[in-house]
């Protein structure tokens, strides 16, 4: 009894003195704002995806992980196929997945996995050689003439089943290895899913299903939501009635073949989702082929992806994925950003146009517009190491204790130059903000994000921009420059050259200390801040007021 008595003590002591596991990464939802939360703390994705098939092969990472630090990423996003996941039925292959955490974790990066299952950008090209050879056992989307598509059929029970036991077997695998160390932040499930060259499904299945009604699940979520619904498909079901129920065509007349299809993408994916989860309940996502243009009609986009007008279709049918995200290939940012961030959307841009110099700005906007969970563009292994976006991204980086901590809705702005704009009047904080905008050299846009860090004082970093405060609220009318500084990293020693290609440690947070007093030339004798263009910079500015 002693004996036993002294070894209970022992680990009584053990587990007193280890240090506390943090949680798994997770959303933290706060009214308006939605954090990710990595190993206990806020976190922002400053990252970028690889080349779709980039990661199907170890050797050719190797060389790819330094450039990537070199970037100045947080993150990385990178493919699991189910193909290579799976090459035989039921026997599983996670050789690429351990050595791509591993890889991660030896340059000191996070991972967000794309899982390249039953779909990839509309078609079903990355199943495994046994799906694709046995049409009969998991039958394919039928074009009207009967002949059949290259894409897994959503209807099919054996192919949602079958991709569900794959995608559980990585989540337990995912959770065994990863559990302690947290590499592994999110999970995309399947990528710009849909069904295009065709508006839905013609195969029999599909055909007497659609002829059947509406789910009850889907109507109630329809009538009960109708105060908070999204317009567009709004206004479709209004369209044909705002009928409580009957069949697709009937509820949701020129509008039943996107949404029969929305349903069942989504209710195939939600399973999917939640039978991961269950295993290892890290944030799921999926991403969206958006609508090219005003009235394009669905099929020519992926038809029943989840593009912001059907978000209120996925989530009666899907409420394990926890947010839609955009990949934005469009010229209009800023309206993509808005519609995707529509009734609590958090937004989440996985991919973006692969171009340096574009991205850098666009990073800068989502986060301080939107407070994005992050920014990646596409093809992140082809960038150039001296580009415009590893500046961008060294900046970021520092100021992202301060944005999770001090930013959110209402106390954070983004700013990014459109074509043809000069100037533009925007709001913050009891302030007007008299917005000047100058492209660099080589043409590209100004942009920047403006934070409310205290009682008349902001943060703001961007380049080629300048701001004059006025006074909007209650109070003395006049606004007059206290003090602006400019705001170094504490591992720099040679002023403004802080915005390095070598970056700041992800090992050890970057830290913002002041660096020179900007009363003088710099700030137009008192009138405003000024951020000229070219490399990004941060500065820090006090105001005061007075009759």
């Amino acid at each position: 009894m002693r004996i036993a008595s002294l070894f209970i003590m022992i680990a009584a002591l053990a587990c007193a003195q280890a240090p506390a596991q943090s949680p798994i990464p997770h959303l933290d939802r706060q009214g308006a704002w939605t954090r990710l939360i990595v190993d206990g703390k806020p976190f922002i994705v400053i990252g970028g995806e690889l080349h779709n098939s980039s990661a199907s092969s170890l050797d050719y990472m190797e060389p790819i992980w330094p450039r990537l630090g070199r970037l100045n990423l947080n993150t990385v996003l990178a493919t699991v196929s189910w193909e290579l996941l799976e090459p035989e039925e039921g026997h599983y292959d996670f050789t690429l997945v351990d050595g791509l955490i591993e890889g991660a974790r030896k340059n000191e990066l996070k991972l967000v996995f794309l899982w390249f299952g039953s779909w990839k950008n509309g078609v079903s090209s990355y199943a495994p050689a046994w799906v694709k050879k046995d049409v009969n056992r998991f039958p394919r989307v039928q074009a009207r003439d009967g002949s059949r598509v290259e894409i897994l059929s959503p209807l099919s029970d054996e192919n949602q089943k079958s991709d569900q036991r794959a995608f559980t077997a990585l989540m337990q695998h995912i959770h065994k290895m990863d559990v302690t160390k947290h590499t592994v932040i999110m999970m995309q499930i399947e990528n710009e899913v849909g069904t295009l060259g065709q508006a839905r499904d013609f195969s029999p299945a599909a055909e007497a299903a659609f002829k059947q009604p509406v789910p009850d699940a889907l109507c109630r979520y329809f009538v009960s939501h109708a105060s908070q619904l999204i317009p567009e498909f709004k206004q479709v079901w209004v369209d044909a009635g705002s009928k409580p129920s009957g069949t697709w065509e009937e509820v949701f007349g020129r509008g039943a073949d996107e949404a029969f299809m929305a349903w069942h993408m989504a209710r195939y994916i939600g399973e999917v989702s939640a039978a991961g989860k269950a295993e290892y309940p890290l944030p799921m996502y999926v991403n969206a082929w958006l609508v090219q243009s005003p009235g394009q009609p669905a099929g020519e986009y992926p038809s029943g992806g989840p593009v912001s007008r059907v978000i209120d279709i996925w989530r009666a049918a899907a409420p394990a994925i926890d947010f839609f995200s955009p990949d934005i290939y469009v010229s209009d940012f800023k309206g993509v950003c808005a519609s995707c961030t529509r009734s609590g959307n958090p937004l989440f841009i996985p991919e973006s146009n692969p171009d340096s110099s574009s991205s850098a700005g666009k990073a800068f906007y989502a986060i301080g517009q939107h407070a994005a969970l992050g920014f990646c563009p596409f093809a992140i292994d082809s960038f150039p190491e001296d580009g415009l976006l590893n500046n961008a991204y060294a900046a970021l980086n520092s100021l992202v204790p301060t944005i999770t901590a001090q930013g959110g809705p209402g106390k954070m702005i983004g700013l990014l130059q459109l074509e043809s704009e000069t100037k533009t009047n925007l709001e913050l904080a009891g302030y007007g903000l008299e917005i000047q905008y100058e492209k660099d050299k080589a043409a590209n846009p100004a942009y920047g994000l403006v934070i409310n860090v205290g009682p008349d004082e902001f943060l703001v970093a961007g380049s080629g921009i300048s701001i004059h405060f006025g006074a909007r609220s209650a109070g003395p009318r006049h606004t007059r420059i206290l003090s602006i500084d400019e705001l170094w990293y504490d591992h720099v020693t040679h002023g403004p050259s802080n915005l390095s290609s070598s970056g700041p440690s992800r090992a050890k947070p970057p830290t913002l200390i002041s660096g020179r007093r900007l009363n003088g030339d710099e700030n137009g004798g008192g009138w405003h801040l000024q951020i000229p263009p070219g490399k990004p910079a941060i500065q820090r500015i006090k105001l005061y007021r007075h009759d």
